[in-house]
């Protein structure tokens, strides 16, 4: 395993796919977590099936979070950091997605997935480098999207808040890495998750599990890379395609 000695995770959006089974990979490598999420019920369920994995011993924090109400999330974030005594990671997960059509009536939704996978994001990725500047070190690990390279016909905010992250995360990096805090900008492939109405993830090319992609998450965030795919493969291989694929193959 990469971490050699427990550390304090923060996950936000872990009532569900990717963040939920991320926090159980996490508890399983023996992490102090706090786990974040809009429905508190889910948390506390996820909460208690860690404690019965692991032991009523193992650090949960739980509290609610809604990115989209940006005027709070740095003062819950501030209080849940305090709350596990200091945060060595934080993994911005919290996000969303749905199906639009341009023309079609489906502008609220579009801007609700910026307001959620972008501003949501950046309000996060704030406050986490407030606390991390206090203590002079901390590791920000935003969970962006393959998407952020390749358009995708009825996913077009989504792909600009995806792309706008990871630019985000890009000019993080070089802003914060002489305060001693590590960026990583992670972008999944297909994850068998129900994120998207309608669509089955899992019918899609190279899809994995949510267990395989916290497997994998996981240990880039130990290994600290700047950039990551996951699965590794194919889409390790791939990227270089990305963008420049014929348009048939960029839709759902």
């Amino acid at each position: 395993m990469a971490y050699v000695e427990r550390s304090t995770v923060v996950i936000t959006g872990a009532s569900s796919g990717i963040g939920r089974a991320l926090a159980l990979e996490m508890a399983r490598r023996g992490h102090a977590l706090g786990l974040t999420a809009r429905r508190m019920p889910l948390l506390e369920r996820l909460r208690d099936e860690l404690h019965a994995a692991h032991g009523s011993d193992l650090p949960v924090e739980l509290t609610t979070l809604d990115v989209c109400q940006t005027d709070s999330v740095g003062p819950t974030l501030h209080a849940l950091f305090e709350r596990l005594g200091g945060v060595d990671t934080i993994v911005v997960n919290a996000g969303a997605n749905d199906i639009t059509h341009l023309g079609g009536g489906t502008l609220a939704k579009e801007i609700n997935l910026i307001q959620t996978n972008l501003i949501g994001a950046m309000a996060t990725i704030d406050a986490a480098a407030e606390h991390f500047l206090r203590r002079g070190k901390g590791h920000i690990v935003g969970i962006s999207s393959l998407a952020a390279l390749q358009p995708i016909a009825t996913q077009a905010a989504y792909c600009a808040s995806k792309a706008g992250f990871s630019m985000y995360l890009k000019a993080a990096r070089l802003e914060l890495r002489r305060h001693g805090i590590v960026i990583s900008d992670i972008l999944p492939g297909y994850i068998k998750t129900d994120i998207v109405d309608g669509v089955d993830i899992g019918k899609l090319p190279f899809a994995v599990s949510t267990e395989r992609a916290a497997r994998e998450l996981a240990d880039l965030i130990g290994k600290r890379v700047k950039f990551g795919v996951v699965p590794a493969f194919p889409w390790k291989l791939l990227l270089p395609l990305f963008g420049h694929l014929p348009e048939r193959f960029s839709r759902y």
